[in-house]
Formats: C-alpha cells, sequence, structure tokens
C-alpha cells in the first residue's frame, strides 16, 4: 500500500509541552484545508489506549522496566496498524504526541535498558512507518517542573518517578537529536504561541505547500 500522508511527531520531556503543541498544529493544519489526524502514544486506538491506562497509573508502580518496554511497543504496534499506517495511505497528515523517540528516551536512557535491544524492538513495532520529522521541543527539567506543577492533573507514573528519571531522559533526548537531520529542534521556553509560530516556520520552509 503505498504512502501518500505526511507523519509528525511531537517528542520531550514531560512539562515540554509536546500535547499542547500537537493541538495547535493539528488546528492550523486544519484551518489550511488538510484532512488531519491527531493521535498520541501510548494509546490512540482502543486497545492501545487499555494498554495506556495500565502503563501509566501511578497505582501501579511495580510494573518491571522490560515489561514497561514491551507494552509501549504492544500499543504502538497497534497504533501504527489500525491508525496511523492507513491514514498514511489515504493521504491524510498524522499529528502524533509521543512515537519511538519518547521509547528510547525513557526506556533506555531512563530505565536504564541497553539501546540496541530498545530500538529493535521500536523497529520490530513499526516496520518502515517512521514520521517524516520529529518536532523535539527542549526545555530544562527545572522550567518543565513548574509545568508539570501548575497542571490541574494528577501526575502520571512516569511523572511520580522524579527528576532524576527526568534528567536521564533530557540527556537521553539530547542524544537522539544530535546532528539529526530530520529533526526539528524547538525552544519551549517562550509562550505557547510563540512556540506554535516557530514550528509553522520550520514546516512550511519544508513542506511549502502546507
Amino acid at each position: 500500500m503505498p504512502r501518500e500522508g505526511l507523519f509528525f511527531a511531537f517528542e520531550g520531556i514531560d512539562g515540554s509541552g509536546t500535547t499542547t503543541q500537537t493541538g495547535i498544529l493539528t488546528q492550523f493544519l486544519q484551518q489550511r484545508g488538510h484532512d488531519v489526524v491527531r493521535t498520541r502514544e501510548p494509546g490512540g486506538t482502543p486497545a492501545a489506549e487499555r494498554i495506556r491506562q495500565l502503563v501509566l497509573d501511578p497505582d501501579v508502580p511495580e510494573i518491571a522496566h522490560r515489561t514497561e518496554l514491551f507494552l509501549y511497543a504492544a500499543s504502538r504496534s497497534q497504533h501504527v496498524e489500525e491508525l496511523i499506517r492507513p491514514s498514511l495511505a489515504a493521504g491524510k497528515v498524522v499529528v502524533c504526541d509521543r512515537f519511538t523517540a519518547s521509547t528510547v528516551a525513557y526506556q533506555s536512557f531512563g530505565r536504564g535498558l541497553e539501546r540496541g535491544l530498545v530500538e529493535q524492538v521500536n523497529q520490530f513495532a513499526v516496520g518502515s512507518c517512521l514520521p517524516d520529522a520529529t518536532i523535539f521541543l527542549r526545555l530544562s527539567v527545572e522550567d518543565a517542573r513548574v509545568r508539570r506543577h501548575n497542571r490541574a492533573q494528577k501526575a502520571d507514573r512516569l511523572e511520580e518517578a522524579g527528576d532524576e528519571l527526568q534528567e536521564r531522559v533530557a540527556l537521553g533526548y539530547e542524544s537522539i537529536f544530535a546532528g539529526d537531520a530530520q529533526a526539528i529542534e524547538i525552544d519551549a521556553r517562550p509562550g505557547q504561541e510563540e512556540v506554535a509560530e516557530a514550528i509553522r516556520k520550520a514546516l512550511l520552509t519544508r513542506w511549502a505547500w502546507l
């Protein structure tokens, strides 16, 4: 089945604004006449959302790191097969809140699993279905902590793991995207509209027809 759509993924530590910017970009592209599928990871389909409930539940803290890796991979595999790949084949634009880089950052750098193993599991889960561009929202752990504190919602299991995990994840993202020409790195410190405008400019530079 030929791939005709575009696939954009957002990445960054918890609190960097990936969910907010996913929504803003989706609205922008829809206003310009594109058929956009907004989705998230883990989740995006009924089965994958059930896995999300388990893997992010702060009341289930005892999940082993390898188990966590496989749960994310299972969710992602279903997500790709049921939603992302068919949407791209139909010529739609897919905008996803997190994808494979999150697993490398959190399960390898954050949890300490061997990176080669994590990348092998990722590849098995998604095959050739990879983002056309990954938008990396760079934000310090300190700034992200303030933003999470100001949220009116309960912290999930990974957020409750504390700043040590977030520090390792932040270093992981820096390593993952260092020298990656496909990635679009955005300073996430300004207000959300300034960040959104920087994202739009970067995308329109590569895909003027958007």
